[in-house]
């Protein structure tokens, strides 16, 4: 989360052309609604002038049939006046919801397209601010902010026209206290500006706050917590109090003062209209017109600070959601080939990795597996045995040599299709809160739920699943939470089964289920990776002294290689890796 949110300009032309772009798909809704903004300026002022000709034309002469021709002509005014407004808060509202729903859309398929390492770097709570509150923030500049304030601007351009057009002196005495409304406005602007933001800060520091700590009750539990982040819940949602009353302050004294200023102008000009009328200077019509002109003329100018820190907190988020947008940490997609068949050869060639520059992740990692090959990776936490994963995946792509898959550089491949053909199955199993079936066919249609139930009786899951309320529409909730640890890896290696994938990647694919689950998995592994190239990360030295090829990595480099006798052998460094094992297990 951003610590500080920082008012923008309240004109700024680039961000407001970009927010244009979102609003040409509906470029004749906008002109309908520009229409409608200028027919509610024209009509507000009509009326008292409506009622100005009706006192003096028909009321004090005793023309009672045309003072019914006004009546009617009046009521009309009010009918139409409703169906414009009607329409024209439909309209906004409607524009915003839209241009709201394509941002929105394109900011969530962007960031479907950003590297591991932009999420690396970038707190997730703020990309959640981004994509949910600063848009709907912006859906409040279409409703309140730029249709709303134009309007208002209009009017008041309209009821000055009016006035002037009727008795210019009688417009200097009604306008007299507004530079003192303008500059209580001002103040008042500039005071709820801030205090504004300071209740944002502080609803986002109090969101962080309890969804950190609802995730991680457990941790609170455990450790006997729950006093001390009791009193530090207190402390933040005092602020968050403290900062909404100070917001209700400056409205409690704001509005009070503007309506006393107002009352100054409706008497200032009563005591001179009333002069004006018994010299009969003016008819008693104009009067009443005026002190109509007047009510409707402050009635904007109170709404407008507020109006005004609406587009400016709108434009504050269009700049962030702009900035996301115009983020370049997507994985460059400008292969094209897609291989009829994949034999499932990988080969890395020199390759040399830093998640930060010159941080070298891999130095100089070259090796081959040949297709149908198994090919264990080993070696202690922070080796970079999961970061050769993720570069054969291309989550992020490498800084110095050559990856290859059947003799052709991945950045070669279509992305997807690359994807598509290589399946993980990772340490930590990420479950969407939903339906065990979606959670294994993610939604894609094109797997049928009978590949789904073929896979889950490969892998071992099946009667599990079966067992559950509903079976495959058991809905597993967030993470998984309604499932054990060996469960969720199950579905995970079902997940994986139904990509049919020519490249199976198990990274701990094992390391986090008890030793009955383990052994009800590991003759589906052997029948998944049968005929299919395997890479596989243990730290369970044990399940993998068949592989065909062991690699042992330690701090980025390749330490050796070869098959479990060999690496024995040898008796270094996997010799004495497999001795300690060995030792912790008797």
């Amino acid at each position: 989360m951003d610590k500080e949110v920082k008012s923008g300009n309240i004109v700024d032309a680039q961000v407001l052309g970009r927010l244009f772009k979102f609003v040409k798909p509906y470029i004749v809704r906008f002109w309908v609604l520009v229409v409608l903004t200028v027919l509610l300026a024209v009509l507000a002022p009509l009326r008292p002038y409506v009622i100005q000709k009706a006192i003096d034309n028909y009321i004090l002469v005793g023309d009672y049939s045309g003072l019914q021709l006004m009546l009617f002509i009046l009521i009309g005014l009010l009918v139409l006046n409703a169906v414009v407004q009607y329409l024209h808060t439909y309209s906004s509202d409607w524009l915003g919801q839209y241009v709201i729903r394509d941002i929105r859309t394109s900011l969530f398929r962007h960031l479907l397209t950003l590297r591991l390492r932009f999420y690396d770097r970038t707190p997730i709570g703020r990309l959640v601010t981004r994509s949910v509150s600063d848009i709907e923030t912006l859906a409040n500049v279409f409703s309140q902010g730029f249709a709303a304030i134009i309007g208002d601007l209009l009017q008041l351009v309209f009821i000055i026209g009016f006035m002037l057009y009727t008795d210019w002196r009688l417009t200097l005495v009604t306008l007299s206290t507004l530079p003192v409304l303008i500059i209580s406005t001002y103040v008042f602007k500039e005071k709820i500006k801030v205090a504004f933001n300071d209740v944002r800060n502080a609803v986002s520091n109090l969101n962080s706050f309890v969804q950190e700590h609802i995730s991680g009750m457990s941790i609170v539990q455990i450790f006997n917590s729950e006093e001390r982040e009791y009193k530090k819940f207190k402390d933040i949602n005092k602020e968050h109090r403290h900062a909404n009353l100070r917001s209700v302050l400056y409205y409690a004294v704001y509005f009070p003062v503007a309506e006393v200023i107002q009352a100054a102008g409706i008497g200032l000009l009563v005591w001179y209209g009333a002069r004006q009328v018994i010299y009969e200077e003016i008819e008693l019509g104009v009067l009443v017109a005026f002190i109509l002109y007047i009510q409707m003329f402050f009635r904007p100018i109170r709404l407008i600070a507020d109006r005004f820190n609406t587009l400016q907190l709108g434009v504050v988020s269009s700049e962030r959601i702009m900035r996301l947008l115009d983020s370049k940490e997507n994985i460059p997609n400008n292969g094209s080939f897609i291989p009829e068949s994949m034999e499932g050869e990988v080969a890395f060639k020199s390759v040399w990795f830093a998640y930060n520059e010159e941080e070298w992740v891999l130095k100089d990692i070259s090796f081959t597996v040949k297709p149908g090959e198994t090919v264990a990776l080993v070696g202690a936490t922070g080796a970079g045995k999961s970061s050769i994963i993720n570069l054969l995946n291309r989550f992020y792509d490498i800084n110095k040599g050559e990856i290859c898959v059947d003799g052709r550089d991945i950045k070669e491949f279509d992305l997807a299709n690359l994807r598509q053909r290589i399946g993980v199955v990772l340490q930590d199993v990420f479950l969407f809160s939903d339906t065990i079936g979606q959670n294994i066919r993610l939604n894609n249609e094109e797997i049928s739920m009978e590949k789904v139930r073929e896979a889950a009786e490969l892998v071992g899951a099946f009667k599990f699943i079966e067992r559950l309320p509903g079976g495959f529409d058991y809905n597993v909730m967030e993470r998984g939470a309604t499932l054990s640890v060996g469960q969720r890896q199950l579905i995970s290696f079902v997940r994986a089964l139904v990509y049919d994938p020519r490249i199976i990647v198990l990274d701990e694919a094992t390391s986090s289920v008890d030793t009955e689950t383990e052994e009800m998995i590991q003759g589906a592994i052997e029948k998944l990776m049968k005929g299919r190239t395997s890479i596989v990360i243990a730290h369970r030295l044990s399940t993998i002294q068949k592989a065909d090829k062991i690699i042992v990595l330690d701090k980025g480099e390749i330490m050796e290689e070869g098959t479990h006798e060999e690496l024995m052998n040898l008796n270094a460094y996997y010799a004495q890796l497999y001795k300690m094992q060995y030792k912790e297990v008797v």
